[in-house]
């Protein structure tokens, strides 16, 4: 990042940090699967110490509980939340005839 990144707009720095973390992200994804695939249950390094684990997790199955259940026990059983969304577009270059 460049030393002007407070002078940009924020829709500018929001751009750049997404782009950059979504890059990132990619990265992390890649060593994850590594060690995943190492079959090491611990990886010591010089900095840190990565452990592998494995769990359980139970999820409901929504699309099969609306199934079973009526209407009015699914709206019992439902929660609304407000949520905010970001989303990022590159502005287009606006060409003069």
């Amino acid at each position: 990042m460049t030393n002007n990144f407070a002078a940009l707009s924020l829709a500018d720095r929001y751009a750049i940090l997404k782009s950059d973390i979504d890059a990132l992200t990619k990265q992390l994804d890649a060593v994850k699967a590594e060690i995943i695939a190492s079959g090491v249950e611990t990886i010591t390094g010089d900095q840190a110490v990565v452990t592998v684990a494995l769990s359980e997790r139970t999820t409901l199955d929504s699309a099969a509980a609306k199934a079973l259940l009526t209407a009015e026990q699914v709206a019992a059983c439902s929660k609304t939340s407000l949520v905010t969304t970001l989303r990022v577009k590159p502005r287009t270059a606006t060409v003069l005839a």
